[in-house]
């Protein structure tokens, strides 16, 4: 274990210290957004695109909730006292946090017809947010492929994900194309644990797999250049790809988690 660790630090360091990636695309091709919106605030219509989708295909999921989670993006943001709102020309809807940093969003006809956006008190590129599929009932540290499956559908319908980094030069081809990113093996859509993560095992009946270290960390591709533009920033420990693509691992296939600091204990 202490020599896997140590290949482990090693993989980061040399992630960390690659050489320069090239500069953000600026030609066609690049996400534009209107300077009357800020990117850390969403599109009210696409987050109930989002929610519709939740709804159409709740068989991947079918005990399961659906919530909105913010994240911390940079080093420096402030987690606590987050306010939110879906505000119009006229409409104006608070939307209760938990303390968990997460939400639903209100359907109302008001803020679908002024096209809103659901604003943050916070600045632009400080947070990502994430869509949050939950079966209940499942231990810690253990989450369900079906609900990972949904996350990765209703968070690009909602238009959640934010990387503009040339590592995700993918993301521009399949912006619109929800089924492309969450049903190809070239998709990689980026899921976070709640802790800085050691390994991921998938466990479904007579078949186990540890994911390989290609799908924890980025993949370990991002450089010192690119992972500013990359909303696993300050979550690279935390990220990881999931198989949702993989249709030989069905929606009931259960993912743990070996996490760093449990891993520290052992000898």
């Amino acid at each position: 274990m202490n020599a896997m660790r140590l290949f482990l630090a090693l993989a980061a360091a040399v992630a960390c210290t690659a050489a320069p990636a090239q500069q953000p695309p600026t030609s066609a091709g690049t996400v534009v957004v209107s300077t009357t919106r800020d990117p850390v605030d969403k599109s009210y219509r696409k987050m109930l695109k989002g929610m519709e989708r939740f709804e159409r295909e709740h068989f991947h999921a079918p005990r399961a909730t659906l919530r909105f989670h913010l994240l911390p993006r940079l080093p420096n943001t402030k987690m606590e006292g987050i306010t939110l709102r879906v505000a119009g020309n006229s409409a104006s809807i608070p939307v209760p946090i938990a303390p968990d940093n997460s939400f639903t969003v209100p359907r109302n006809q008001k803020a679908w017809d002024e096209d809103a956006a659901v604003l943050a008190n916070r600045k632009t590129s400080s947070m990502t947010w994430r869509a949050l599929v939950q079966t209940p009932g499942l231990p810690t540290g253990v989450r369900r492929l079906g609900d990972l499956r949904l996350e990765c559908k209703v968070g690009m319908d909602a238009g959640l994900v934010s990387n503009t980094s040339p590592t995700f030069a993918w993301l521009n081809s399949f912006l619109n194309d929800t089924d492309k990113v969450c049903g190809s093996p070239d998709g990689n859509y980026l899921f976070f644990a709640d802790r800085p993560i050691f390994g991921v095992t998938l466990h479904a009946p007579g078949r186990t797999e540890v994911l390989p270290f290609a799908m924890l960390y980025s993949g370990g591709r991002e450089t010192r250049e690119s992972l500013p533009y990359c909303d696993c920033q300050v979550m690279l420990d935390r990220s990881y790809f999931a198989p949702i693509w993989d249709n030989s691992w069905p929606d009931d296939t259960l993912v743990t988690f070996e996490y760093m600091d449990d891993a520290e204990g052992v000898q």
